[in-house]
């Protein structure tokens, strides 16, 4: 089974990059530059480089005793909330910057929902001096104010997106908006692996890292590269791609991907794109998306504001049609349960994306022996105050 992308942007069926000819040039230039660029010596030691100095990698693979005695595996959590910014998205934007640069751009546009990607965003850009504009829905820049403050300090100016339902697939239209205009001197940083043809596999290779350095320090614990599961919660899908990249075609890992179900999945208010989605295009690919009848988008719904997005990427569309991963979902209780029982029983508090692929431990029964990798995208600390809401600890 093939499970990376065709020669034309495809993922079986899922894929493409289906844009309006004012992006056709932007896209073209990248689809025609990426492999070279990315896989030249200079690149990857300027990478690497940063990634090992920067961003602090390679970041633990940490065995959890207590949540392993309380589940019956054996539970390793890796741990990119302790990447610099608290989450996983600083790889990828670190890899575009670099990218831009090589293709002369002078300033760099994002689209954020969580707000944890306009911040890595803004982080690269301060670093190298670029311009940054950030586009993020009017609702997710007040249940993330944190994270909207930390840009400003960084230098970016962040965009309210005041359409549709105010959230991050609002933010998405604007910021394509913004590269029609601009399409010359600007690069846009996608923060998933969404969009059209080459960013899902673009931002998937960026994030591979983390599925690379599961393997050795698996080796390294267990004395094998391979764990029964990985788990990951998916929005559009960057952390899950990055965790389960290296491991897509060795059939006997488990892969798991935690959508949020939001108020239930039946509710009307959720985001578990795979239960409720079909085929459709939405920002530039062919993927699985919540829509209404006549085609028209459904808005989704999550207490993570990084997973309140109504469709996944065309790779996770594709290994949800061919079976390769389980696709699970958690409502925001159980989300908010699973992340008060990682603080209380490992000392760590998860961001509320990261706590929906905690959430699945409950609904999977594991012998003894069974090795379990949760990939822990993010810190709690932007979210402090939706758990403050919440109450219940």
């Amino acid at each position: 089974m093939r499970y990376s992308v065709d020669e034309n942007g495809y993922y079986g069926q899922f894929g493409g990059a289906y844009i309006p000819e004012m992006l056709y040039p932007n896209v073209e230039e990248l689809r025609d530059n990426y492999l070279s660029i990315i896989g030249d010596s200079a690149f990857k030691a300027e990478f690497d480089k940063l990634l090992k100095d920067y961003v602090g990698r390679p970041t633990p693979l940490y065995f959890a005793k207590r949540l392993s005695e309380q589940y019956g595996a054996k539970i390793y959590l890796k741990r990119e909330d302790l990447c610099h910014t608290g989450a996983h998205k600083v790889n990828n934007t670190i890899g575009q910057i670099i990218l831009a640069k090589k293709l002369g751009k002078q300033k760099i546009i994002a689209e954020t929902g969580a707000g944890q990607h306009g911040v890595a965003t803004a982080t690269v850009c301060a670093l190298m001096g670029m311009e940054c504009i950030v586009y993020m829905g009017e609702i997710d820049m007040q249940r993330q104010k944190p994270n909207v403050e930390r840009m400003r300090i960084l230098g970016a100016e962040v965009v309210p997106a005041k359409s549709g339902s105010k959230t991050l697939k609002d933010a998405t239209n604007e910021a394509m908006r913004h590269w029609i205009s601009n399409p010359v001197d600007t690069h846009y940083i996608i923060g998933s692996v969404v969009g059209p043809h080459p960013y899902p596999d673009m931002v998937a290779r960026f994030q591979s890292v983390i599925s690379e350095e599961m393997k050795w320090q698996l080796n390294e614990e267990e004395g094998t590269e391979y764990p029964h599961y990985v788990i990951a919660c998916v929005g559009g899908g960057s952390n899950a791609a990055g965790a389960f990249y290296h491991y897509l075609d060795e059939e006997k890992v488990k892969l798991v991907a935690v959508e949020a179900a939001g108020r239930g999945v039946d509710s009307g208010e959720s985001a578990a794109t795979s239960y409720l989605g079909k085929p459709g295009v939405l920002h530039g690919s062919k993927t699985l998306l919540m829509q209404t009848a006549d085609g028209q988008v459904v808005e989704p719904y999550s207490i993570s504001a990084g997973l309140d997005y109504p469709g996944i990427g065309p790779m996770h569309a594709h290994l949800f049609d061919t079976g390769r991963v389980k696709f699970e979902n958690a409502t925001d209780e159980e989300a908010m349960v699973a992340g008060v029982e990682l603080s209380k029983l490992e000392g760590i508090i998860p961001a509320i994306e990261s706590a929906h692929a905690l959430a699945a431990l409950r609904k999977m029964s594991f012998e003894k022996s069974d090795i379990v990798v949760i990939n822990l995208s993010g810190r709690g600390d932007k979210d402090l105050e939706t758990y403050i809401k919440w109450g219940k600890y």
